[in-house]
């Protein structure tokens, strides 16, 4: 592995942290209120996007923080959807 890959699979990995908090506090707080359902789809959208690109190209890293994001973003979608659903008294 030369070091333009240790530098791919680095930005991978830093980029697939980036959800990891907002998902967890979404879940723990079951608050939605500040999350943009359209930002959520635009990012799943084009998470689709890089993962067809990756594969297609062969580019693990690329592949790798994009099924991530997506799992990731899907997961805020359903938050979205069912903690908004949610009545407040």
């Amino acid at each position: 592995m030369d070091w333009t890959e240790v530098l791919g699979h680095t930005g991978s990995a830093l980029s697939s942290l980036t959800f990891i908090p907002q998902v967890y506090q979404t879940w723990k707080s079951k608050s939605v209120k500040d999350l943009n359902i359209y930002m959520m789809f635009i990012v799943f959208v084009s998470t689709i996007i890089w993962l067809i690109y990756g594969v297609s190209r062969g580019l693990l890293p690329v592949i790798i923080c994009n099924t991530i994001i997506c799992l990731l973003s899907i997961l805020l979608i359903y938050f979205k959807i069912k903690f908004g659903a949610v009545k407040k008294n």
